[in-house]
């Protein structure tokens, strides 16, 4: 793809000197093209032609101009150049594709008419197209460099074919939104961008950090502010009848706060707690940069052939889609448990399918957790091992027998040599069923014999593997096509029962672990998330912002 270099800069120095010497009063279409041939010809270190995206478009035009018509922009060369300007919309930066430049130079060949300048614009029109249809169809960043494992096959892309498109189209934001994600929640989010950034040109006053919780009815002097914030950010109605200079923490206000907090991923309380109150010092800046960030990632998401099922990891939310429409009627939705903050133990982003379903599943306990958690309980209780249902064996199956604890085990055990897991029970790690989504991290979907966990805001609390709160609604979507009658109350039956079951799906569903700060609704509402693994800062720096 064209490099992020300024592209008027570079088009103008290949037309230097081409004409040089030479008397050019106007710039005839013969003349600017055969600028533009030599222009690309003298390219310094071309690749061959047919890996080259620019040298590719003009080929197919025979070397004509795409944008200009005599010494003006076409009307599609000035839509294009509106296009540029507003890629802020799509949370891209317009500095990227030379606008300002172009949008001179343009202007300039009135009265300077030689084809060296008309062919140099031409030139970085199409140049900062090519780079803006890339970055709104992929992304500026490969997810690769910040370790999202995405890499995935994706639908051909033809990018000089879409910039010829643009070149002819009526509308040329119409024709490039046709090639930004489909999903319908990417484009609730580009209206939330649009919202956010007005509310953060004039934000409201800053609240102070507060050292005590305030609660419903205590006394509150930034009362006023609070109530100013939470009407702006949409949480409280205008009309609410509380007043608007009482210096109270009232009911009104706590209800507001109680709004706040459902759509920031808090505990809902309708409290001044140290998480809220941190929430709310927030800029709003700071959540306009949320937005523009889960956009580059929307981008990074494959078409699926098939409904997939999706886990957004700082929302700590499954979705699991009925159709290919991201609408909420077409999508089951569950809390679930991730993998904990510490670096080890990270939730990873990446792609898999889910082939099967296994209820009462063995766990075969991870070397890592043998040497760091077993080892040490099992030489401070002789009993760990049977308290806990866990075997010594040779190998990571189901049919291995189960050895003594002897020391020499216990060592071999210690070394890697030999292996633990746990029995199927209603006290096994994955509780009673498991989801198999085959991937080199070993991460999968389970149950789990501490629901209780769910109950908490932040969820992160496993070794990485995701846990779901209903299993049993989960297991009758996947197995919905598979022969069997997989009903709820058979689901049940067979997370009940006395044996393993593997049931392989009658067709595998791709799964995508995800990670966006940000969510826009279909009924209005703006949802944000704390950056709990710092995936936001790191992309942030790489897009050097």
């Amino acid at each position: 793809m064209v490099h992020k270099v300024a592209m008027y800069a570079l088009a103008a120095a290949l037309c230097s000197g081409l004409f040089a010497g030479t008397q050019v009063i106007a710039s005839s279409p013969d003349a600017v093209s055969a600028a533009i041939r030599s222009a690309l010809t003298a390219e310094p270190g071309a690749s061959p032609a047919g890996e080259r995206p620019l040298e590719q478009v003009y080929a197919a035009r025979g070397y004509a101009g795409l944008w200009l018509r005599g010494q003006q922009l076409t009307s599609q060369g000035n839509q294009l150049l509106e296009l540029l300007a507003r890629a802020g919309d799509l949370g891209l930066d317009p500095a990227d594709y030379d606008v300002e430049s172009l949008g001179a130079a343009s202007r300039r060949l009135a009265s300077q008419p030689a084809p060296a300048q008309a062919a140099a614009v031409d030139l970085g029109l199409t140049a900062s197209a090519l780079r803006y249809v890339h970055d709104a169809h992929f992304g500026r960043i490969d997810p690769k460099t910040v370790g999202f494992e995405l890499d995935v096959a994706r639908a051909p892309f033809d990018a000089p074919s879409v910039v010829l498109g643009l070149s002819r189209s009526d509308s040329v934001a119409a024709s490039a939104a046709s090639i930004e994600p489909q999903f319908y929640h990417y484009a609730l989010l580009k209206q939330a961008l649009h919202a956010y950034r007005e509310l953060a040109r004039s934000p409201p006053p800053l609240l102070d950090a507060l050292t005590r919780t305030v609660k419903e009815g205590d006394a509150y002097a930034q009362a006023p502010a609070l109530r100013q914030l939470l009407e702006r950010l949409g949480d409280l109605p205008s009309s609410d009848g509380g007043s608007a200079d009482a210096l109270v923490f009232d009911a009104s206000l706590s209800e507001g706060v109680r709004r706040f907090q459902a759509r920031h991923g808090l505990e809902v309380d309708g409290a001044l707690g140290r998480s809220t109150v941190e929430a709310l010092r927030t800029p709003l800046a700071q959540r306009v940069r949320q937005i523009e960030l889960t956009l580059e990632r929307w981008r990074w998401v494959p078409e699926f052939s098939a409904p997939p099922l999706i886990v957004n990891i700082p929302q700590f939310r499954l979705f699991a889609f009925r159709s290919l429409q991201d609408r909420k009627a077409d999508i089951l939705q569950m809390d679930v448990i991730v993998g904990r903050a510490f670096p080890s133990a990270h939730t990873p982003v990446f792609m898999a399918q889910l082939s099967s379903v296994i209820f009462r599943p063995y766990w075969q306990v991870p070397q890592s957790i043998v040497r760091k958690e077993m080892i040490p309980k099992l030489m401070q209780r002789p009993g760990y091992l049977d308290a806990e249902h866990l075997q010594i064996v040779a190998r990571s199956d189901e049919v291995s027998p189960a050895l003594a604890a002897t020391p020499a085990n216990i060592s071999a055990l210690a070394s890697g040599a030999l292996k633990l897991r746990q029995s199927p029970g209603a006290d096994n790690a994955l509780g009673l069923v498991k989801f198999s989504l085959p991937n080199p991290h070993d991460v999968y979907l389970h149950s789990t014999p501490t629901p209780a966990l769910f109950s908490q805001p932040v969820r992160a609390f496993s070794h990485g593997c995701i846990r779901v709160s209903d299993p049993v609604a989960l297991a009758v979507h996947v197995l919905r096509d598979t022969p069997g009658d997989w009903s709820a109350e058979r689901v049940r039956g067979a997370m009940q029962g006395s044996r393993t079951l593997h049931v392989k799906l009658a067709h595998t569903i791709p799964v995508l672990i995800l990670y966006g700060t940000a969510l826009a609704t279909e009924d209005g509402k703006i949802l944000f998330f704390r950056d709990i693994y710092g995936h936001d800062r790191k992309l942030a720096a790489l897009l050097h912002l």
